[in-house]
């Protein structure tokens, strides 16, 4: 079992930065990857970024260059800094986790809104 808490989601103006932390309930190192997804009003989930155990990471083609995804092992948790926004950044943003043992385990966090406003 994987409790994922997200935090740091807000309004924000165009052009300016957020930083969202997902706190897990246990070692990261044991989750195979961690991501955050967002979902528009209307629109399917995506995947934002992801980084894996091992420190491998991917982005979404309309995010490079523009959010990070990052982790500190010590504190359980996994950031994605999110410069430049634009309004269709505007989003819940959802935590993640990814777990392999003999089948996959997916866990999602409760969401954190983003509103980006133009």
């Amino acid at each position: 079992q994987v409790q994922l808490v997200e935090s740091g989601g807000g309004l924000v103006q165009a052009g300016g930065s957020l930083r969202l932390s997902c706190a897990a309930s246990r070692n990261i190192f044991s989750i195979n990857s961690m991501g955050w997804y967002r979902q528009a009003p209307g629109k399917q989930r995506e995947l934002v970024a992801s980084i894996s155990s091992g420190g491998s990471t991917n982005y979404e083609d309309s995010v490079k260059g523009r959010f990070t995804i990052s982790r500190d092992v010590a504190k359980n948790t996994v950031y994605l800094q999110m410069n430049s926004l634009k309004s269709e950044d505007t989003a819940v943003y959802y935590c993640n986790a990814v777990v392999w043992s003999f089948k996959q385990y997916i866990y999602w966090g409760q969401g954190t809104q983003v509103t980006v406003s133009s």
